[in-house]
């Protein structure tokens, strides 16, 4: 029953902006904190994002650091990532995973199927 639904994902022009959401069950949200990776073809998975259980603190990976914004809304069992000023380079499938824990460290123990973010030149 412990899900993680990516969506949100599409085709946007260089310069533009995507949501994606994350939607949770079969747990309590909030006592997990959730990170974002994404894959592009050919490449490694890359550490995107991750947010606290509590939404208190949030991480960013360099590359998408002051364009990509990562939040909660635990009533709704729901994790964002609002991505601004997209770049070619964004173009790859994200997923969203969860934390062992509350905070932003150690592993990550389930994972969503991934939504597909294409930006075209």
């Amino acid at each position: 029953q412990l899900q993680l639904v990516e969506s949100g994902g599409g085709l946007v022009q260089p310069g533009g902006s995507l949501r994606l959401s994350c939607a949770a069950s079969g747990f309590t949200l909030d006592y997990y904190a959730i990170g974002w990776f994404r894959q592009a073809p050919g490449k490694e998975r890359e550490w995107v994002s991750c947010i606290s259980g509590s939404g208190d603190s949030t991480k960013y990976a360099n590359r998408v650091q002051g364009r990509f914004t990562i939040s909660r809304d635990n009533a709704k069992n729901t994790v964002y990532l609002q991505m601004n000023s997209l770049k070619p380079e964004d173009t790859a499938v994200y997923y969203c995973a969860r934390v062992s824990q509350r905070l932003c460290v150690g592993s990550y123990d389930y994972w969503g199927q991934g939504t597909q973010v294409t930006v075209s030149s």
